[in-house]
């Protein structure tokens, strides 16, 4: 069966530095990643190829969470992020990748996501949609420059 793929493309009026940054900070995943109306703890994160990560996401109505974790298969400081995802729930089977490539130009960083691999249980729409709230909220944190 054909798995699932989702692409998406932003420029964010930012630097590439803080945004591959916060892929790589718990706290900062923790704020952006989680779609509304979730919250996220990261349980593991080592930021290095071959090095893993752990997390969890918290639905802020039920209170039912779901964990998943993966590999960091490559990183290459402001350009690139390569990581898969399993989830611990067996009626979300197989792994997913998610790659991330950072551009700067002229009004920010261009960036594009492939995320391969989702579990067909999850609708490609559900999956943009989360998606597009996450990118609000990386926009949000990365965009402002408190360098003082």
């Amino acid at each position: 069966m054909p798995a699932n793929t989702v692409r998406l493309h932003r420029v964010i009026p930012a630097t590439a530095d803080r945004i591959y940054r916060a892929f790589l900070d718990p706290d900062a995943w923790a704020k952006w990643l989680p779609p509304h109306g979730y919250t996220a703890k990261v349980h593991l994160m080592e930021p290095r190829v071959g090095g893993r990560y752990r997390m969890s996401f918290t639905n802020l109505t039920t209170g039912h969470s779901h964990s998943f974790g993966g590999e960091y298969l490559e990183l290459i400081p402001g350009e690139t992020l390569r990581y898969t995802a399993v989830f611990d729930d067996p009626n979300l089977p197989g792994s997913m990748q998610t790659t991330v490539t950072l551009k700067t130009v002229s009004c920010g960083v261009d960036m594009n996501i492939v995320q391969e691999g989702i579990p067909d249980v999850i609708p490609a729409e559900g999956c943009y949609l989360g998606w597009q709230q996450s990118l609000q909220l990386l926009t949000l944190l990365v965009e402002p420059d408190l360098s003082e």
